[in-house]
């Protein structure tokens, strides 16, 4: 990805190539681990430390794993979030870094810079599946939309900005006040759809049973309501995914036979962005087995083509390998 996409649907390709690659329930627990554990004063890199040009403070924060979940993921269900993954041995992220912070600083509330340093939290970027430094990653809904790697002109990073905020001005209230020149947070505060919230009090909580009723009801009253939806989707699975670990994959190794340690191994490797291997993993399940467990397999795979965009290439494939292990 070495050029920003700005339109709505280049954004969604973006956030199918990347979606499956954020492991979000992981970095959720990390974060409440931490603040579990860490009752002192900011640190470096913490959310609290604000930086940028003239008046532009509060449009720039330093974050952290611990920090991930409320500072770019709760806050980009209000406003868009653009994350600079960023490196002190990185020349070009000392070329973009500064100018990304001017034009944070310079929106008035539009948008908000989410600085995270890969060397002291490396988590972060092996959780987006980052290649090179700098990577910039717009995140809105708590998904990634769109992202480019490398120093860009300031012309075109800003093109590049509009353009998201224009395509989200329907998801987003803050990216809808942001384009009539008022600040982001306060009318998101107001807008929000106390429904959504709901939702999210209960995820904060790790309420995950109390999140998905929320949604349910949502769609309960509204079917048509695709955000709740697919929030919905996102859920059950992270509370799948959020009772795995490596150790999921090690098993289903050892026991080929053992169905549910294969539908655990493929959940811990998608959300550990391994989208590739945990389909492959299930669509060789679907051919060793037959009736019921053949369709238990087909369900659940279909359910994780679900989590992404219709057009990822990944899910393409997958889709193709399973009606050829079907059929």
């Amino acid at each position: 990805m070495t050029q920003p996409r700005g339109s709505a649907s280049n954004a969604q390709a973006a956030s199918a190539a990347l979606s499956g690659a954020v492991d979000l329930s992981g970095l959720k627990q990390r974060a409440d681990a931490a603040r579990q554990s860490n009752q002192g004063g900011p640190q470096r890199g913490q959310a609290g430390a604000t930086s940028g040009g003239a008046g532009g403070a509060g449009a720039v924060i330093d974050v952290t794993e611990s920090t991930f979940q409320s500072e770019v993921i709760d806050r980009s269900m209000r406003q868009l979030v653009v994350v600079d993954l960023w490196a002190d041995w990185s020349g070009p992220s000392t070329q973009l870094s500064p100018l990304l912070e001017k034009l944070a600083a310079e929106s008035g509330g539009a948008w908000t810079l989410a600085k995270i340093d890969v060397e002291a939290n490396p988590r972060i970027s092996q959780a987006f599946g980052v290649q090179s430094i700098p990577t910039v990653v717009a995140i809105a809904a708590g998904q990634p939309v769109d992202a480019f790697s490398g120093a860009l002109p300031e012309s075109q990073i800003r093109q590049w900005v509009d353009q998201l905020l224009d395509a989200l001005r329907d998801r987003l209230p803050g990216a809808a006040g942001a384009a009539d020149g008022q600040a982001a947070e306060e009318p998101a505060e107001q807008e929000q759809d106390p429904r959504f919230t709901e939702a999210e009090a209960a995820i904060e909580r790790g309420d995950y049973a109390g999140a998905q009723a929320a949604y349910q009801r949502i769609l309960d009253s509204e079917p048509g309501n695709e955000q709740a939806a697919a929030a919905l989707a996102q859920v059950r699975f992270a509370e799948r995914a959020s009772a795995t670990d490596s150790s999921a994959v090690e098993r289903a190794d050892a026991n080929p036979d053992d169905l549910q340690a294969q539908l655990a191994a493929a959940d811990h490797e998608v959300a550990s962005g391994s989208v590739e291997d945990g389909f492959g993993r299930l669509t060789a399940t679907a051919r060793r087995v037959f009736g019921d467990d053949r369709d238990r397999v087909r369900e659940h795979l279909v359910g994780l083509f679900d989590l992404f965009d219709p057009a990822d290439q990944r899910v393409a494939k997958a889709r193709r390998d399973l009606a050829s292990a079907l059929f």
